[in-house]
């Protein structure tokens, strides 16, 4: 990547590399249901990489690097609620497994086709569609669980390392555009495919019919063990193939295309489901709430948002309680979004009726103050909010931005600081911290913390790049000396990931 200063990756949204959709397109072929191709026997021979099965530590590398691509794209939804609370729903779920210190992350795109799909490294992303069609929590979870079971039984890393042309051919064709990636190449973003759009290669490459049914197992497994109500996946299968009309064998939509579901494996699930004990789970606020935003956040046209508003009228008339609640949240962002700033206070008012509170509200009341230009107002809220609920990343960053709203970068660079110590890995803490550094004429260090979001991210020539420019403002000796030793190891990351790249086109 060239030219990248300090703000240039202010937002994910306005990065316009489309490189993304070549890696991605190709990765997500190992989707939620394939085909019956059969999954690898033992072990190939020994050769180039692609040829080999990767091990845990080179498809985590390999599912890095394709991140690095997909946090880019338009698509990735990058909103601190959603992220936050499925990451969270991940984690509680690999934690009752056999290999709780997996790595999990999932994640989101702004898709309203039912479909979810796992990346090396234990990478997981969830269609908006998805869980907008969720009847409860239970369904959803049931669906992640799926995917972590794919992860854990490693099918990803197998599947992409069979000995077979397509496989060959599909990871030599990431590695390609990975490594072009690293050389700062944004060519190959004309003509490829955005992300998430990889319909056409599930139909060539999938879990065969054994691996389905072992992810089905293992997810049941997690599903109890976490608490939710194991129902909720024989529940998920029957309505994805009602909505889909899908039999065994026959076609139609995506997730007819990508998730084909077999008599054989619903009265698999449904038997091991009776077999078990019954589980009793309450569905939590923020999965409602959570569901309420990303029906607006799914809808990219007129027609499709005011269809999506009309269901939320309906659920908040037709609902009481928390439903009738999260309705009105997704009502009020809706607003909020138009700057429709009065309907948008109206509906938070309503969705507050009786008492009702939750931190993804109280963020929401201090953006609309923050957007009408009163920042006394926002920040009060904001830190009212984050005192109630210390653990909720929307109401830090709500803190943050009415904090740099009110001119106050001192304190929202100590705010960040202590939020970075409690989310380490979570890189937008990183570059609000640099913006407010930036202002406050701290410059070198400004681009010190930039360079972490970079690196966060996976951008290590754009984190080099901040790190030199770091060092070309210093007159400090030992940050200098500081800054050469983490510019030697970033830069030797960057070449063992090339080498490792170039193995994987052989």
């Amino acid at each position: 990547m060239r030219g990248h200063g300090l703000n240039s990756g202010s937002a994910f949204g306005r990065f316009r590399m489309r490189l993304a959709g070549t890696a991605m397109a190709l990765a997500l072929a190992m989707h939620w249901g394939g085909s019956t191709m059969a999954q690898p026997v033992g072990l190939p021979s020994m050769g180039s990489a692609s040829a080999v099965e990767l091990s845990p530590a080179l498809e985590r590398t390999l599912g890095d690097a394709i991140m690095e691509q997909g946090w880019r794209d338009p698509t990735f939804i990058n909103d601190a609620d959603v992220n936050q609370y499925l990451s969270g729903l991940g984690r509680k779920l690999v934690a009752t497994s056999t290999n709780g210190g997996q790595h999990i992350q999932v994640f989101a795109i702004r898709d309203p086709q039912i479909n979810a799909f796992a990346l090396p490294g234990g990478y997981i992303g969830i269609h908006s569609g998805l869980v907008v069609s969720a009847q409860n929590e239970s369904q959803l979870a049931s669906v992640v669980a799926h995917e972590i079971g794919h992860v854990l039984q490693r099918h990803v890393a197998r599947g992409m390392t069979q000995q077979s042309q397509t496989s060959h051919l599909m990871i030599a064709s990431i590695a390609g555009a990975l490594l072009a990636a690293l050389a700062g190449s944004g060519d190959l973003a004309m003509g490829v495919a955005a992300f998430g759009q990889a319909a056409a290669v599930d139909r060539q490459l999938g879990f065969s019919r054994q691996a389905e049914q072992e992810a089905d197992r293992i997810g049941l497994d997690m599903l109890r063990k976490s608490g939710f109500d194991p129902r909720g996946m024989a529940d998920m299968f029957g309505q994805l193939t009602n909505a889909s009309r899908l039999n065994e064998g026959m076609g139609g939509g995506m997730y007819a295309s990508t998730h084909p579901l077999s008599i054989q494996r619903m009265s698999d699930i449904q038997n091991r489901i009776r077999e078990a004990p019954a589980v009793a789970h309450s569905d939590s606020d923020t999965f409602w709430l959570i569901r309420a935003k990303l029906k607006i956040i799914q809808s990219r046209d007129s027609r499709a948002l005011n269809t999506a508003l009309a269901e939320l009228r309906g659920e908040a008339q037709r609902y009481t309680g928390v439903r009738q609640a999260a309705a009105w949240y997704g009502l009020a962002y809706a607003a909020w979004q138009k700057k429709d700033f009065a309907s948008a206070s109206a509906d938070l008012a309503r969705a507050r009726e009786g008492g009702r509170n939750f931190p993804e509200v109280a963020s929401l009341a201090s953006a609309i103050a923050l957007a009408q230009k009163n920042t006394t107002q926002a920040l009060e809220l904001a830190r009212q909010g984050w005192a109630r609920w210390p653990d909720n990343q929307g109401l830090a960053l709500a803190v943050v931005h009415a904090e740099q709203g009110a001119g106050q970068d001192a304190k929202a660079a100590d705010f960040l600081a202590d939020c970075i110590q409690k989310w380490p890995d979570e890189p937008r803490f990183y570059q609000l911290r640099a913006q407010s550094l930036e202002r406050l004429g701290q410059a070198v260090q400004a681009r010190r913390v930039m360079a972490v979001y970079y690196e966060k991210i996976g951008a290590l020539p754009a984190a080099v790049e901040q790190l030199q420019q770091a060092r070309t403002m210093s007159d400090d000796f030992y940050v200098k000396s500081e800054l050469d030793v983490r510019i030697r190891s970033l830069q030797e990351k960057l070449k063992s990931d090339r080498a490792l790249l170039e193995r994987f086109r052989q």
